[in-house]
C-alpha cells in the first residue's frame, strides 16, 4: 500500500470508530474537513487497492499477534433492513421478518468466525441472494397449484444459476478460502445452525478441514433408524428421556441440562450420525443436535455447540458499534463489499488496541466493543485538547477551531414553527352571516 492509501484507510477506520457510520459526509465533519467528502469517495471507488488481499492480511495479523494456531469455525447468517426501493443496493431482496412474520426489503449476509481460546475473529463474509428466476417460478408454481393444474402441465423449475449460490454453498466457499489463506491454523470443529444441517453441507465442510467434527441441528420430524426401527427424532427421544448432566457454557457458568444421545442412521443423510437431544430443565422441548464424528463424547459435543452463540454476540456488536449496520448507503457491489470490509477491519483494529491486547495477553476478560469504542472516542477528544494546549497561541487556535466547527454544523431552518410565515385569515366574514342563518333555518 502507498502512503496515501494507508493515510486514507487509517482516516476511514477512525471515521467509522467516531461516527459509527460508513458515511463520507460524517467522516468530513468528524475530521474537521481535513479530508473532503469528494476526495474520500473518490479514493473509495478508484484506488487500486486489492481489498480481498487486504482482508486476508488483516486476519493474518490478528492471528499472528495472538499466536493463534488452532480454533473452531462457526457460521451464521444475518439480515440487514434497507429502504423499500433500493435499485442500486447490492443483493437487496425481500426477506422474512422473524419478529412479525411479515416481510421487508434488505440484504442477507453470511459470516464465518474463528473461535479460539483467546479471541473470536471474523474471517469471512458473503452477500446472499436467492435466484430471481427460481423465486418467480415458485410464485407461479403456487398459483398453478391453487388452480389445480396438473404437474405435467406446469412449467419446470429453471436450472440453478451459479451467480446466486445458496447460503450453504457460500459458507463452504468461505471455509475453503480461509483454509487456503491460513493453512497453519488447525481447525478442530465446525459449527452451524439448523439451516446447514444437510448431508451435503456437513460432509463437505468436514472434508474441507481434513475430516473435522461438524455439528449442526436437525428438525424433530426427521427420522432416525436405531436398532432396526425407524422413528422421528421426537418419538425416538421420548423413549429415551435422557439424564441430567452438568456442562460448562462457553467455558464459564456451569448449568444442568437433560441430555440423551445415540449413534444411529439419519435417514435424510443416508449415513450414521451422532444425534443428541438437549434441553434445559425449564424447557419443554428438546433441541436435536447432529454431529459427523462418532468418536466424540456426548458432553464434548454439547459443550462445543454452546460456542455457536458467540456468532450472535459478534453480530450484535457489529450492528450496534461498527458502522455498517447503522448507516451504509454505498451503492453497487463494490460499494457494499468494500464498505462492509471497512466495518469488519475496524473489528480487527479494536482487537489490536493496546488496552485489549494487554488484557488478552494476561488472560484477563476482554473489553466489549461498545466500551472500547467509547474509550477511543474519549481518547480522541483528549488528544484534541492536548494539541490545543500545546499550540503556540492557544487562544487563536481555539478561535479557529470554533469557526471551523460552526461551518461544519450550521443551524438549519425548521418548518415545524410558523414564525415568519403567513397563517392566513382566521375570522368570520360579516357579509356571509346570512348563509349561517339560512343553514340554521
Amino acid at each position: 500500500m502507498s502512503r496515501c492509501q494507508r493515510a486514507w484507510l487509517r482516516f476511514c477506520l477512525m471515521g467509522v470508530l467516531l461516527t459509527n457510520t460508513v458515511c463520507w459526509a460524517a467522516f468530513e465533519r468528524a475530521g474537521l474537513r481535513v479530508y473532503r467528502l469528494g476526495a474520500l469517495s473518490w479514493m473509495f471507488r478508484h484506488t487500486k487497492l486489492v481489498w480481498e488481499r487486504l482482508w486476508e492480511v488483516s486476519v493474518a495479523v490478528v492471528l499472528e499477534q495472538y499466536g493463534v494456531h488452532e480454533g473452531i469455525l462457526a457460521a451464521d447468517d444475518s439480515d440487514q433492513r434497507r429502504a423499500k426501493r433500493t435499485p442500486r443496493i447490492h443483493r437487496a431482496h425481500k426477506l422474512c421478518d422473524k419478529k412479525t412474520g411479515g416481510y421487508f426489503n434488505g440484504q442477507a449476509l453470511v459470516f464465518l468466525l474463528l473461535v479460539t481460546s483467546t479471541v473470536t475473529v471474523p474471517v469471512g463474509f458473503r452477500f446472499s441472494c436467492p435466484d430471481p428466476k427460481q423465486v418467480a417460478w415458485r410464485r407461479e408454481e403456487q398459483r398453478w397449484k391453487r388452480l389445480n393444474v396438473a404437474k405435467a402441465q406446469r412449467p419446470p423449475c429453471p436450472p440453478a444459476d451459479s451467480a446466486y449460490p445458496g447460503k450453504a454453498q457460500l459458507v463452504l466457499e468461505l471455509i475453503q478460502t480461509f483454509r487456503q489463506a491460513h493453512p497453519q491454523v488447525r481447525i478442530k470443529a465446525m459449527l452451524a445452525d439448523a439451516l446447514y444441517g444437510t448431508q451435503a453441507f456437513m460432509d463437505q465442510a468436514s472434508a474441507l478441514c481434513s475430516g473435522i467434527q461438524t455439528v449442526s441441528q436437525l428438525r424433530g420430524n426427521q427420522k432416525v433408524r436405531f436398532r432396526g426401527q425407524e422413528r422421528p427424532l421426537t418419538a425416538f427421544f421420548s423413549a429415551y428421556p435422557g439424564v441430567t448432566q452438568r456442562i460448562r457454557v462457553r467455558g464459564g457458568t456451569e448449568i444442568e441440562v437433560i441430555v440423551s444421545s445415540a449413534r444411529g442412521l439419519v435417514c435424510a443423510h443416508g449415513k450414521k450420525r451422532f444425534v443428541v437431544a438437549l434441553r434445559d430443565p425449564c424447557e419443554t422441548e428438546f433441541r436435536d443436535l447432529v454431529a459427523t464424528d462418532l468418536s466424540w463424547r456426548t458432553l464434548d459435543i454439547v459443550q462445543v455447540d454452546t460456542l455457536r452463540w458467540l456468532v450472535e454476540v459478534f453480530l450484535e456488536d457489529w450492528k450496534l458499534n461498527e458502522g455498517w449496520g447503522q448507516l451504509a448507503k454505498q451503492p453497487d457491489e463494490e460499494g457494499a463489499s468494500r464498505s462492509l470490509t471497512l466495518s469488519l477491519l475496524l473489528d480487527h483494529a479494536l482487537l489490536l488496541h493496546p488496552e485489549q491486547r494487554t488484557r488478552l495477553n494476561h488472560q484477563a476478560p476482554a473489553c466489549t466493543v461498545g466500551s472500547l469504542r467509547h474509550h477511543c472516542q474519549s481518547e480522541a477528544l483528549m488528544d484534541m485538547f492536548r494539541r490545543l494546549l500545546a499550540a503556540e497561541d492557544p487562544a487563536a487556535q481555539f478561535a479557529q477551531l470554533t469557526e471551523t466547527i460552526k461551518t461544519l454544523f450550521p443551524l438549519a431552518p425548521s418548518t415545524k414553527h410558523m414564525s415568519g410565515r403567513d397563517l392566513g385569515r382566521q375570522e368570520l366574514t360579516p357579509a356571509l352571516r346570512y348563509r349561517a342563518a339560512d343553514a340554521c333555518a
